[in-house]
């Protein structure tokens, strides 16, 4: 069962970093082997919360999944939490967490995923922390791509 935590200070606020991963519709825009996305439903809570239901579709050379997640958008505590749904994982749970700092914002993001197909499971198990530090660098180099090499009020 693989698991990854990176723990990052980043020259945003915590709600442009917020943004920028509840947008999960533009994945495929930035993130390494995302090639679609779709949202099944988005639920509002009376706590402020909304649920999501999304579904992604990874692809790697002849590998081609898609895979759905329920995604908890806590807006007010800039959190945003994943929890499997239904596709090739065992188990998939995720995190981010944001919060001004001075400077900008702190970004936690921790994952653990099992996938159902043992191949699969060591497969990734070789490239699996270069990987997640890919997927972290994609959502760096967005936030420059979107908000410029500082943001404004930090």
């Amino acid at each position: 069962m693989p698991t990854h935590t990176e723990n990052r200070v980043m020259p945003y606020t915590a709600r442009q970093i917020y943004d920028l991963v509840a947008d999960v519709l533009r994945y495929p825009e930035f993130i390494p082997w995302i090639s679609a996305a779709r949202i099944r439903s988005v639920t509002p809570h009376p706590d402020g919360t909304q649920v999501m239901q999304a579904d992604l579709v990874v692809s790697f050379k002849a590998f081609r999944e898609k895979f759905g997640s329920i995604v908890v958008l806590n807006e007010q505590a800039r959190r945003i939490d994943i929890d499997y749904l239904d596709g090739p994982f065992r188990h998939l749970r995720s995190r981010w967490e944001m919060r001004d700092v001075e400077g900008g914002c702190e970004v936690r993001f921790f994952v653990d995923f099992e996938f159902r197909n043992m191949i699969l499971q060591k497969l990734i198990g070789v490239v699996f922390n270069e990987a997640m530090q890919r997927i972290v660098r994609a959502f760096e180099r967005r936030a420059e791509e979107l908000y410029g090499t500082r943001a404004e009020g930090v």
